[in-house]
Formats: C-alpha cells, sequence, structure tokens
C-alpha cells in the first residue's frame, strides 16, 4: 500500500544537486527516495527530542 506524499519545497546546493543526479543516474533511484531517506536518518537521529509514547517497561539500566 502506498503512502500518500505530501509535496513540499526543498532548497538544495548546486554540489548537492549534482550528487543526487549523479546517483540517480547510476542507481536509476529517484531523487525523492533519497531526500526521503535522508529526512528519515535526520528523524531517527534527534528522536530523542522528539514526542512519543512512553514505555510500558523500563528499559532504563539499574544502578
Amino acid at each position: 500500500m502506498m503512502r500518500k506524499k505530501i509535496s513540499t519545497t526543498i532548497y538544495v546546493t548546486p554540489e548537492q544537486a549534482d550528487k543526487l543526479k549523479l546517483l540517480h543516474e547510476r542507481t536509476k533511484v529517484p531523487v525523492a527516495v533519497y531526500i526521503r531517506e535522508g529526512i528519515d536518518l535526520v528523524l531517527r537521529h534527534y528522536a530523542h527530542l522528539l514526542p512519543g509514547q512512553l514505555a510500558l517497561v523500563d528499559t532504563a539500566p539499574r544502578t
């Protein structure tokens, strides 16, 4: 099942655009896929700053 996507505008440097285009030419993967993957990486990296559900079981190490 394809998830609905929301259109947005981003600005990249000419160097980023060139590298993304080259990556697309070599892999045939759309640039948008790489941009979404990059967003996912940033969101995972900063997940601790985002609201979320509390764990039902305390997984913190005990001292």
